[in-house]
Order: structure tokens, then C-alpha cells, then sequence
């Protein structure tokens, strides 16, 4: 056992290692430039075209509810514990490299959304299937002439594991522990609860997912947000004494005992990338189903989940944490935090002490209702995942498989599993990050063609 914990140890540092995370940034930046950030200029119109009810009749899902359902992933434990824990390791200064990722993430995820529409396929079932394992097969097969199909049954592969660990297992644990610390309910029941609401949603398939999807992703992240707010505002005069840390320590290394700047760099990053997943491939899996006649269109939408996942949760976490007083410094700048918390005990701690009495119910608010998406959300990658490789018919095995791992980790010990799982997902950006550098001319090119018919008035509109 020792020896396969090694093996996954290094795999997993370098899933998530530096030459990973220059790769996911790098191909952000290159999409970045070559979309002439597009998820800047058109954030404004991103939002609009997110809540028109004008849309496409192709598709099984409202772009709204592709967002969502691509948000309900995203949106999970990385936001609560993920922020806590770059803040514990990496200090304030990781935030703002999380800001960085999310930045120009979200040029990726107009990438990964476009080529999604574009190269999806309807299946023998009527509905929509598409994602990397597809602009892999179909674009990247289309424009260099060979057969890439074994790329994205390798993500494919890499998505089915991920999905029964930190999309499952991992997530319902997460739930189960944090119950029955706070109101004493066993694992086991919790455990029987989680498997039976997401056979309940799940049965239905991506429709009744995106329905559920499109009104508890929203209210569990409109609830988080406005507790946040409420303690910022009771704790005024320190928010901008936060931000001045965050800027402060993004390029300061005695924060975190006077490592290396890159430690800072790629705790935030890392961080950044696990939040929001742009690059690894998860997103777009959701937009494919999207009712939409323009790849373009739902790009623009998908642009959108890096700045509302990591831009807004995320901020929220860190200004709370920050504003706490659980985070202190020396006056030679090292810093320390109080009974050395991190990951989710830190942001429970500071939300209790800044909200006495309300700040805990909605850190467990939001963990319980963030897992559950997630569960939701990574269930439908996972179904397309084995629909690639093994086809329809595959998927009630799947399905029968997801329901039991979620009863099963509410009460498992899931450490190797998180690891395991961990490391998967990271291996996930691999076939997708090369697609989307091979594809970048298509990327390009269909930008500046809807660039152009806007300016020209010739764009077709969806009704």
C-alpha cells in the first residue's frame, strides 16, 4: 500500500505540479490573446445572453441551465475549503493568483464551450453528447487527418474515475462528516439520504438535472454570498486592510516562512484551477447539451463561470477569513493563524466568530447544498464519460455504481480515494489542454467571423 501511495504521490505532484499549472495558465493566456480577451469585452454581454429567453432549438437544456449545471461542479468544497486552505498554505497573496487563473480561465472556458457545441453528436437517444472526448475525436481527427479517438477515450477514462471519487465520494463524505460534527446525525443515514436524492434527480437524466440544477445553484450561491457581505459590512474598516494583504503577500514569500515565490504562485493557481476547472475538461461536457444554434453564444455564456465560481465565491471566502482575525502577522511579516486551522475548520471558525450563531449554519449551508450539486453535477460527466467508451447502454451500470459510491462514502474513509481521484482529475487536463491548443485556428476564426457579423448587424438571432 505504501508503495502504491508513492507511485499515485508523484503522479499526483505532477497532475498538479508546476508543469501542469504553466500548461493550464499558458493555454489560458493563448486564448486570452487570440480571442482578444473575450471574456472581458463581452462579460457584460455574457450576462445578457445568460438570462434572454431567446435560445436555440437544438440542444436538451437552456443555456442558462448548461451554465448552471456546469456551475453546480464547480461551485463546491473548493470554494469553502479549497480558499481556506491556499490561504493556510501559500498565505493571503494565493488569492490573488487564484484572481489570476480565473482571469484568464475564463478565456478557456469560451474555448472549451465553442468547440463543444460545435463538435457534439446526437445520440441514439435523441440527446446531445459532447465534450473533449468529442472535439477531440471529431475536430482534432477532422483537421490533422488521423485518428485521435484514443485521446478522448483517455479522458474519457480519466473523467469516469474522477467522477466516482472527488465527485462523489469525496463530496458526500464531506457532507456526512460535517453533520453529524454539528447536529450529531450518523454517516449512514446521511449517507442513505444523499444516494437517495441524487436517484431521484439523476433517473431523470440531464433535463430534470438542469432543473434542479438552475434553482439550487443559484439560491445555495445568492444565500453564501449574501452572509459573506452581511459580515463584511459588520466588519468594515478591515476589508481594506484584506485587500492590501492579498497585494501585499502576492509577491512577498516571508507570509509563508520565506519560501519561494512560485510557492505562493502555485498554491493559488492550483487552488484556482481545482475551484473553477477551467482546462480539465469538466465544463464543457454540460454545455454540449445546451439548446443553442451558435458555439460562439454559448462560449460567451461559459466565459462566465470562471468569474461568478472564483472572481465572486471565492472572494467571498478569503475577505471573510481575512477580516476574522484568524489570520495575524509578525512584524517581521511571517504569518501564523490561530491553532494552526486550515481547509474548512478555518472557514467555519471565521464565519462563526464574525456571525456568532448564523456564520457556522451557513458555512454547513453552503457545504451541504455545494456537495449535492456537485454529486449532480459530475454524474452527468461521468455518464458521458462511459457513453464514449462503452456506449448507452453502459450508463445503468453507471448509474446503479454512482448511487451505491455516494451511500458508500458518506461513512468511508476517503483519503486514498481524495487522492486517488485527486489525481485523475488533474490528468483529465492533459488530452483536453492539447485539443484545445490544436483547435485554437478554429477558435480563433469563428470568433472573428461573429466579431464581424456583429459589427455588420448580420448576426442571426436565436429565438
Amino acid at each position: 500500500m505504501e508503495t502504491l501511495n508513492s507511485i499515485l504521490s508523484s503522479i499526483n505532484s505532477f497532475a498538479w505540479g508546476g508543469i501542469m499549472i504553466f500548461f493550464l495558465v499558458g493555454t489560458g493566456l493563448v486564448l486570452t490573446f487570440g480571442t482578444r480577451i473575450i471574456q472581458v469585452r463581452k462579460l457584460v454581454y455574457a450576462f445578457k445572453l445568460l438570462f434572454s429567453k431567446k435560445h436555440g432549438d437544438d440542444g436538451d437544456i437552456t443555456p442558462f441551465q448548461a451554465l448552471m449545471t456546469s456551475l453546480s461542479a464547480t461551485i463546491g468544497t473548493g470554494n469553502i475549503a479549497g480558499v481556506a486552505g491556499a490561504i493556510a498554505a501559500g498565505g493571503p497573496g494565493a488569492i490573488f493568483w487564484m484572481w489570476v487563473t480565473a482571469a484568464v480561465g475564463g478565456a478557456t472556458k469560451y474555448g472549451e464551450a465553442l468547440l463543444a457545441i460545435k463538435y457534439r453528436v446526437t445520440n441514439e437517444h435523441g440527446e446531445k453528447s459532447g465534450g473533449p472526448m468529442y472535439y477531440i475525436k471529431n475536430g482534432m481527427s477532422e483537421r490533422y487527418g488521423m485518428n485521435f479517438a484514443w485521446l478522448g477515450w483517455l479522458f474519457a477514462f480519466f473523467g469516469i474515475l474522477a467522477s466516482f471519487g472527488i465527485g462523489n465520494m469525496v463530496q458526500a463524505n464531506s457532507v456526512a462528516e460535517s453533520l453529524e460534527a454539528s447536529i450529531g446525525i450518523s454517516p449512514v443515514v446521511t449517507g442513505a439520504v444523499i444516494a437517495l436524492a441524487v436517484l431521484l434527480v439523476i433517473v431523470g437524466g440531464i433535463k430534470s438535472i438542469g432543473k434542479v440544477t438552475e434553482k439550487v445553484v443559484p439560491i445555495m450561491a445568492i444565500v453564501y454570498i449574501i452572509g459573506s457581505l452581511i459580515i463584511l459590512f459588520l466588519n468594515a474598516p478591515a476589508v481594506p486592510n484584506a485587500f492590501k494583504l492579498i497585494f501585499e503577500n502576492a509577491f512577498n514569500t516571508k507570509a509563508v516562512g520565506g519560501g519561494l515565490l512560485g510557492t505562493v504562485i502555485q498554491y493559488g493557481v492550483a487552488r484556482g484551477v481545482f475551484s473553477n476547472e477551467a482546462g480539465l475538461g469538466s465544463a464543457p461536457i454540460a454545455h454540449a447539451a445546451s439548446k443553442t444554434n451558435d458555439p460562439v453564444r454559448q462560449g460567451i455564456i461559459a466565459s462566465l463561470g470562471s468569474f461568478l465560481d472564483t472572481i465572486i465565491v471565492c472572494t467571498m471566502t478569503a475577505l471573510v477569513i481575512l477580516v476574522s482575525g484568524l489570520v495575524s502577522f509578525s512584524t517581521e511579516g511571517a504569518m501564523s493563524i490561530v491553532d494552526n486551522l486550515s481547509n474548512a475548520p478555518l472557514t467555519t471558525r471565521a464565519f462563526e466568530l464574525s456571525f456568532p450563531g448564523i456564520g457556522g449554519i451557513i458555512v454547513s449551508f453552503g457545504l451541504i447544498f455545494f456537495a449535492f450539486s456537485t454529486i449532480l453535477g459530475w454524474y452527468y460527466y461521468g455518464s458521458k464519460c462511459i457513453e464514449y467508451i462503452a456506449g448507452i447502454k453502459a450508463i445503468i451500470i453507471y448509474k446503479t455504481l454512482f448511487v451505491i459510491m455516494a451511500f458508500v462514502g458518506s461513512f468511508y474513509k476517503v483519503d486514498f480515494v481524495w487522492s486517488l481521484s485527486d489525481t485523475f482529475n488533474g490528468l483529465m487536463a492533459i488530452p483536453n489542454l492539447i485539443a484545445l491548443l490544436a483547435l485554437c485556428p478554429v477558435i480563433f476564426a469563428m470568433t472573428r467571423d461573429y466579431d464581424k457579423a456583429t459589427k455588420e448587424g448580420t448576426l442571426p438571432e436565436e429565438h
